[in-house]
């Protein structure tokens, strides 16, 4: 029994040696995630001109109502004359309005991504670089009532077909009486001169009969 402790004793000594033996094992250092990196800031806006503050004039300001329950807005800029903020989601731009030889609107981002187009019926958020639209069918209140009196007006006159009318079918032909065809004018006067020629001959073989039954 003595024995069997002994060496119980002595195997845990070793162990407790090798323990402390044995170098300690460096703490693993926890991953850093890489910070985002900072975006670079919005270019200074530069005076705007006559030609931008006509276009930023006619820019519709407030909220707009887009498909799938999104919403951008667009305010003037409190600070710069003929800018505008466009706000959609958690995001704001600084855009320049344009007139474009169309009649459309464009809100030209100053760092060239996005773009707003407004028409007469509607307005949209454009991605340039993903040439993709992000927001459409963008309606603001004046956009809406002008959509509504035009649903109201009168139609148009136009080349004056009515989808509505069926197709007239063409009158038939009338058929045109047959006559006989005129003889040729070479042949009338062929037949005319044999005619004159047996009177000819008949009236002089009139007096000939004549003497012979006299004789």
């Amino acid at each position: 029994m003595l024995y069997k402790t002994l060496v119980i004793a002595c195997c845990l000594l070793l162990t407790a040696q090798a323990s402390l033996a044995e170098p300690p094992r460096k703490a693993r250092a926890a991953k850093v995630a890489p910070k985002p990196k900072a975006m670079p800031p919005p270019p200074p806006l530069a005076a705007a001109d006559a030609e931008q503050l006509l276009a930023a004039a006619e820019v519709l300001l407030g909220d707009y109502a887009c498909e799938f329950k999104e919403t951008i807005h667009v305010m003037a800029d409190t600070v710069h004359d003929g800018w505008m903020q466009v706000v959609w989601r958690k995001s704001r731009y600084a855009m320049k309005p344009v007139l474009s030889r169309t009649g459309a609107i464009r809100l030209e981002d100053v760092t060239g991504r996005m773009l707003v187009v407004q028409i007469a019926d509607k307005s949209m958020l454009m991605d340039v670089h993903l040439g993709q639209r992000l927001v459409d069918a963008c309606v603001h209140p004046v956009q809406h009532a002008a959509n509504e009196a035009a649903k109201l007006a009168p139609p148009v006159p136009g080349l004056g077909i009515d989808p509505s009318k069926p197709v007239a079918q063409p009158a038939p032909l009338a058929l045109a009486a047959t006559a006989p065809a005129a003889p040729p004018a070479s042949a009338s006067a062929a037949a005319a001169s044999a005619a004159a020629s047996a009177a000819a001959s008949a009236t002089a073989a009139a007096p000939a009969a004549a003497a012979s039954a006299t004789l």
